[in-house]
Formats: C-alpha cells, sequence, structure tokens
C-alpha cells in the first residue's frame, strides 16, 4: 500500500506546491510508482508538470464528486524517467469544495478514492490549498503523514504552530493514523542570519522531526515551473534539483525506518 504523504502548510509561498512536483518527481527517478495529487483551484501543480490546466477534459473536482472514474482523470508526466502519474487540477475544484459542504461524508471523499488505487502506488503526493478549507481536510484524513514546507522567518513558526494544532485535531477526530512526516526547510539563504537562527530553533524544538535537507533559494528551481518542467529535468545540476534528490532519498530512508520499527 502506498504512503500517502499531505504537502501542508496554511501559509503561502513557503515552497509548498514547488516541493510537491520536485519530490514526486524525484521519487519517480528512483523507479518509485509515484501518483501526484493537485488538490489546489490554482492548478500549480498541474502546471508545473507541463499540463495546461485550462484544457484538461477532467480533474480532480470530478473525482471528489463522484463524477468521473479516477482513471478517466489521470494525466501520465513522462519525465523524468519513467515518469509518475497525475491527477489535476484547475478552478474547478472551488465549485468541488462547495459542493462537498452538502455531502454525509464530505471530508473522506479522497481518502475513500485514494483507497482504492494505493496499492498501484508507492508514494501519493498531496499538494494542498495554502489555507485550511474542506480540501485541505479531504487530504489529512486521506494522509498519513503531513510534509511542512516553512521558509525560515518569523511569521513562518507562528504558521507552523497552527498547522500543528490543526494536525493534533483532525488526528484526534478524524484520523488517529496522522502525523508529521517531516519539516522541510525551503528557500534558504545562509548569509541571512535571521534564517539561520530560525533554522536552528527549528531543530531544538522539533529535533529529528526536521529533515536533515534544506532546500536553498535558487533561480533554476524558480524558473523551472514556467517551463512546466520539474527542476531536475530543467536543470538536473543546479542545486535545487540536487537538493530535492537529497529529500527524496531522506523521505524513504525515513519510511523504511518506519516500516522495519513496525
Amino acid at each position: 500500500m502506498a504512503r500517502i504523504i499531505a504537502v501542508a502548510n496554511q501559509k503561502g509561498g513557503v515552497g509548498k506546491t514547488t516541493t510537491a512536483v520536485n519530490l514526486a518527481a524525484s521519487l519517480a527517478s528512483m523507479q518509485r510508482r509515484v501518483l501526484l495529487v493537485d488538490l489546489d483551484p490554482q492548478g500549480n501543480a498541474t502546471m508545473g508538470c507541463g499540463v495546461d490546466k485550462h484544457r484538461i477534459e477532467y480533474s480532480s473536482c470530478d473525482v471528489l464528486l463522484s463524477e468521473v472514474p479516477f482513471a478517466q482523470c489521470l494525466r501520465r508526466v513522462l519525465a523524468p524517467a519513467p515518469g509518475f502519474d497525475l491527477l489535476p487540477a484547475n478552478a474547478d475544484l472551488t465549485a468541488a469544495e462547495v459542493g462537498l459542504m452538502d455531502t454525509a461524508d464530505r471530508e473522506r471523499r479522497l481518502e475513500r478514492v485514494l483507497a482504492g488505487v494505493s496499492a498501484a502506488y508507492d508514494l501519493v503526493i498531496i499538494d494542498c490549498p495554502p489555507s485550511l478549507n474542506m480540501l485541505t481536510l479531504n487530504a489529512l484524513v486521506a494522509a498519513q503523514g503531513v510534509l511542512i514546507p516553512i521558509q525560515c522567518e518569523y511569521y513562518a513558526l507562528e504558521g507552523l504552530s497552527a498547522l500543528i494544532d490543526t494536525i493534533d485535531q483532525v488526528r484526534d477526530s478524524r484520523n488517529a493514523g496522522l502525523q508529521i512526516e517531516g519539516i522541510l526547510r525551503t528557500m534558504h539563504d545562509p548569509r541571512n542570519n535571521l534564517a539561520n537562527q530560525v533554522s536552528t530553533q527549528l531543530v531544538v524544538h522539533f529535533s529529528d522531526q526536521v529533515y536533515r535537507t534544506i532546500i536553498p533559494r535558487n533561480v533554476r528551481l524558480a524558473e523551472a515551473p514556467s517551463h512546466g518542467q520539474p527542476v531536475m529535468l530543467y536543470d538536473p545540476a543546479s542545486t535545487g534539483a540536487v537538493s530535492y534528490l537529497a529529500l527524496a532519498s531522506e523521505v524513504l530512508r525515513r519510511q523504511g525506518k518506519r516500516q522495519l520499527a513496525a
């Protein structure tokens, strides 16, 4: 069965979608069977994979509302080889959120969809919206772990505290197995003293929940989405690409340790 990881942060602009796309691509390059679920109405993960969100016939909206079979909505992202599956999204997801409000099992729609297909994958990565809404709640109920990208700045710590409270609430009420997969420091500039101080505070307070991998500020990483490519395809020698490969390795190592301890 697949390990389902929600990439979430209630604060926008922290590298959430960049992390979801590039982690999926990096895991796929390591011969893992990967599904990337775009659950953000902005559809940035979809565009970042080279799929035009304005031209997709079916999306994650159709899956959540049970209007179209899961397999009919999938798109195959062929690079990097051997590629990975994408459940794309666009602005229609806003309508899905409204539609779900009137259903009895509204927070478990994604969980039920993924339960039927998880055997086909090793990992499922969910790109969540940058807010706590019904779509994010669906992701947290469906996931086993939450990967939290965080920019090393003062206000980010406040947002992290709020997100952890949300994870605790979901664990207590809807998903007892939910845990923090890891905290990822993104857009890090080692020349910035505040960034270094916040980075140190994160390690002190959260210990081994913080990934050792740090994603740096990197021009090539920022350029890749405009070309519809993961950075490891756009510029595989860039520090951004190397960092996400390191993150993928760390994610897999942690998963291996978890399986041995089970």
